[in-house]
């Protein structure tokens, strides 16, 4: 399973992405459990905040998008984790 991010937007406007490759990986099932419950909590492009950041979560070829401060838990966990670890 493939997991992009890629964060937009932020006083700045510096945009920042990395994606993960989680074949092979030995916490695979983590990162599957956490990236299908962020596409089960789906779109949410409500009213975010004066330069907060808008995050694009992909799986595979699946897109979800989201933004501060309104970012579930589940969606905050990947993408903190994903820009992280990610290349």
């Amino acid at each position: 399973m493939r997991i992009r991010v890629r964060r937009t937007g932020g006083f700045a406007g510096i945009e920042r992405s990395a994606e993960v490759d989680t074949s092979g990986r030995p916490d695979a099932a983590e990162w599957h459990t956490l990236a299908i419950t962020v596409l089960a909590d789906g779109d949410d492009e409500g009213q975010g905040v004066p330069d907060g950041f808008r995050y694009e979560i992909t799986v595979d070829a699946r897109t979800v998008r989201c933004r501060d401060p309104r970012l579930t838990e589940a969606q905050r966990t990947l993408v903190t984790r994903v820009l992280k670890e990610g290349a």
